[in-house]
């Protein structure tokens, strides 16, 4: 069956709610606009889901110049994308310490009152370089503030699967925004992907990293922030555990070749 690329997520603001494209391009560190800009505390440490739910109710979206953040009876806020430069700061990701560039007080200010903790926005800069982990990439493979690769590429068959398992286990089916992912690929066989290693998409050729491994997030509803768990994370582990990885749902890829790519393009499998 052919493969067909079916869905385009950007997410902007590491852990906020992620942006619906019909187009985008693949740079080195991913799809433009990707995860570059994260909440971070005052120290430098980064914010995410795992621990504050709340950010999924953070809409996100790039318009004229402009990064704009909204929540429910919030006034929204703009921060330029060719915001002023300021002196740099230290922030973390998981293992990895880098350069960030806070943005905007008001921004601050804004993240700091919704979320009810002390917030501040920075930005990764162009000079910032953050790699993947090269146990799992063949050289150097840039990245921004996603957990560890470019991408994450997941397919529609795979998620039917698992929705599937979930009716049959009695628990409500799942949206694939549990699984946040950067591509959607309609077509083929349930996790076919585990076998890909490289796709070629649109002007875009992409290589495979590893499989993603599955946290708490996914039981975290998008729209609203409440934690709905166990499901679909205990279901999907009594089918999809790995002792490497752990819990798979996706696969992490990193970027070979940059170009545009829309919804509707071709998906080849190159090897």
């Amino acid at each position: 069956m052919a493969l067909t690329l079916s869905a385009l997520h950007v997410y902007p603001v590491k852990g906020l709610k992620g942006i619906d494209l019909d187009a985008s391009r693949c740079t080195d560190r991913g799809l433009e606009h990707d995860r570059r800009w994260m909440v971070v505390d005052e120290e430098g440490e980064f914010y995410t889901q795992r621990d504050f739910p709340k950010m999924a109710t953070v809409w996100t979206d790039i318009a004229d110049g402009a990064l704009t953040l909204s929540a429910p009876d919030m006034p929204s806020v703009d921060v330029p994308l060719d915001a002023r430069p300021a002196p740099l700061m230290r922030v973390r990701v998981w293992h990895s310490i880098c350069d960030a560039m806070p943005v905007s007080p008001i921004a601050d200010a804004w993240l700091s009152d919704y979320l009810g903790m002390p917030c501040r926005l920075v930005h990764m800069p162009d000079g910032t370089r953050r790699v993947s982990n090269p146990d799992f990439t063949d050289t150097e493979r840039l990245v921004g503030f996603a957990d560890g690769y470019a991408y994450l590429v997941a397919t529609e068959a795979s998620l039917a699967d698992l929705n599937n398992r979930l009716e049959a286990n009695g628990a409500r089916t799942v949206p694939m925004n549990r699984f946040r992912p950067n591509l959607v690929v309609r077509g083929g066989d349930a996790f076919q992907e585990d076998h890909w290693r490289e796709i070629r998409v649109g002007e875009a050729v992409l290589r495979v990293a590893k499989p993603c491994g599955r946290c708490q997030v996914t039981t975290t509803d998008q729209a609203t922030g409440e934690v709905t768990g166990p499901e679909p994370l205990a279901t999907l582990a009594t089918f999809r555990s790995h002792p490497k990885f752990g819990t798979r749902f996706g696969m992490n890829f990193v970027t070979v070749k940059g170009g545009a790519v829309r919804v509707g393009d071709a998906v080849e499998v190159v090897s």
